[in-house]
């Protein structure tokens, strides 16, 4: 009898943390080329599907997400644009609220423009790092913040690419001509 409750009980605490995993990790296979140099097709990843729970997701995050529209599976990108931001793509490059984004870690600058666009709130434009052979946000669509699995958090396959995943951190976009800063004032007259 003994015997037959530990197995009970190491059954249940298995299933307990299987379901515990699932609900808050989940794998994802990269099935595109659109995230190169970053990540390469059959690239394996571990998505944290809590951290966004508290707080949205950040500039430089590459996520995994349900795409707005039919599509077989989740897509993987970066998140470049934020809810409120315009975001405009022209010369090779990207600028948010027209400061140029710095971005070391492209496969090659855009070879297309796009007109700026104000991002919706609870949404996030994403672009692929391979960004001349990725479907994103510059076709004209974003990704609204229900649609979002999770983060990519660690590789796992293969084994020469086993680690975590980098995110990469951009300077503090400077303010652009035309932008006026309001400070904020005390009933006391103190900014």
């Amino acid at each position: 009898m003994k015997i037959l409750r530990e197995i009970v009980i190491t059954v249940l605490i298995a299933v307990a943390v299987f379901f515990a995993l699932r609900l808050n990790i989940q794998t994802y296979t990269v099935v595109m080329s659109s995230m190169e140099p970053s990540f390469q097709q059959g690239e394996c990843i571990i998505v944290n599907k809590v951290t966004y729970h508290s707080s949205g997701p950040q500039r430089g995050d590459v996520i995994i997400f349900d795409p707005p529209f039919d599509s077989p599976h989740p897509f993987i990108k970066r998140v470049i644009g934020l809810p409120g931001e315009t975001v405009e793509i022209k010369d090779g490059k990207v600028f948010i609220d027209g400061a140029p984004l710095e971005e070391g870690y492209i496969m090659a600058p855009p070879d297309y423009t796009m007109a700026a666009t104000k991002i919706p709130e609870n949404e996030y434009f994403v672009l692929g790092d391979n960004r001349n052979y990725s479907n994103d946000s510059h076709t004209g669509w974003t990704v609204p913040r229900d649609n979002i699995i999770g983060k990519a958090w660690f590789t796992y396959w293969p084994p020469s690419k086993w680690g975590i995943v980098k995110h990469y951190s951009y300077p503090e976009l400077p303010e652009t001509e035309g932008q006026e800063t309001v400070l904020c004032q005390s009933p006391g007259g103190a900014t």
